[in-house]
């Protein structure tokens, strides 16, 4: 990987979550005022701070892949919105039961299962609804919109995020080969990661070759991400966190540390790393963003 510091990962990550949060805010504003007690809660999941990591990497994306203008914030927010419906459900009792998330309580333990479960639900049609606004903005034919619209509600669905929940869930309480987490993993975390890098090529009208190399930095790079949250879950503490640390050792869930242990998950990470940026190279994409949120995903705190 190039060697860059992370004084710009830092930068573009500041940067996606002050364009984002102004976007979910004004949703949130929308939704909390009409909706009643459904309204607030999501307003409440759309006002949950986080790094903005996946934002950060559809900016990055769309400006490697030639884009420049500022309505990409926009799609940025659309696919933080379908983030924020997938850790609703994420934290229900019928999932993981978790009682904090980004260091706030979950939706659910202010709101009630209820409430949350159809948060989540709408909070799908909301990202629809951020996407349309954005392409707008844009200026991109219905064709192009069309085409985002695919690539992020496949990543939310049963061919990604959904379908690799259950798979993690049916995964409970038994040891999974590599392989087999792996193919949990490129659904559960890896899908809407792949799918932010894929947005930004989208919106920029990213040629083939450019495409291809964003489509697989981000499948690369989801991997990347995945292990070094379980390295967390297994060495960081709550407050580090946000959330309930440990918490895949309590379940009895097969992850790269158990399988790998930490040193061989943290030399995974940034193996897979390594390769999300070397496949920038073959289609001639700047990678110094890029690398940079690469780098930051391999050795953040938290």
């Amino acid at each position: 990987m190039p060697d860059v510091g992370p004084a710009l990962a830092d930068e573009l990550l500041a940067e996606a979550r002050e364009r984002t949060d102004q976007r979910l805010e004004r949703w949130a504003c929308r939704l909390e005022a009409h909706d009643g007690e459904d309204g607030r809660a999501l307003a409440y999941a759309l006002r949950s701070p986080g790094k903005r990591v996946r934002p950060a990497l559809v900016l990055a994306a769309y400006r490697a892949a030639g884009g420049l203008a500022e309505g990409i914030a926009g799609v940025a927010a659309a696919v933080e919105t379908v983030h924020t419906y997938s850790l609703v459900h994420d934290d229900l009792p019928c999932m993981d039961d978790d009682d904090l998330r980004r260091g706030r309580r979950t939706t659910h333990r202010e709101f009630g299962v209820g409430v949350a479960t159809r948060a989540g639900y709408r909070l799908v049609a909301v990202a629809a609804q951020v996407l349309a606004d954005a392409a707008r903005e844009l200026a991109l034919p219905a064709a192009t919109l069309g085409a985002m619209a695919r690539a992020l509600f496949e990543a939310g669905g049963i061919e990604g995020m959904v379908g690799g929940q259950w798979l993690d869930l049916e995964a409970e309480r038994r040891r999974l080969s590599l392989a087999d987490l792996i193919r949990v993993h490129r659904g559960k975390t890896g899908a809407l990661i792949r799918a932010s890098c894929v947005l930004g090529g989208i919106a920029a009208g990213a040629g083939p070759e450019a495409a291809k190399a964003l489509r697989v930095f981000g499948e690369e790079i989801g991997l990347a991400f995945q292990i070094a949250d379980d390295v967390l879950d297994a060495t960081a503490t709550s407050d580090q966190l946000g959330k309930t640390a440990g918490r895949d050792r309590e379940l009895a869930k097969s992850t790269y540390v158990s399988v790998l242990g930490i040193e061989g998950a943290r030399a995974d990470a940034r193996r897979h790393a390594r390769l999300a940026v070397e496949a920038l190279a073959p289609a001639g994409l700047p990678a110094e963003s890029l690398a940079a949120l690469a780098g930051y995903i391999v050795e953040r705190s938290s």
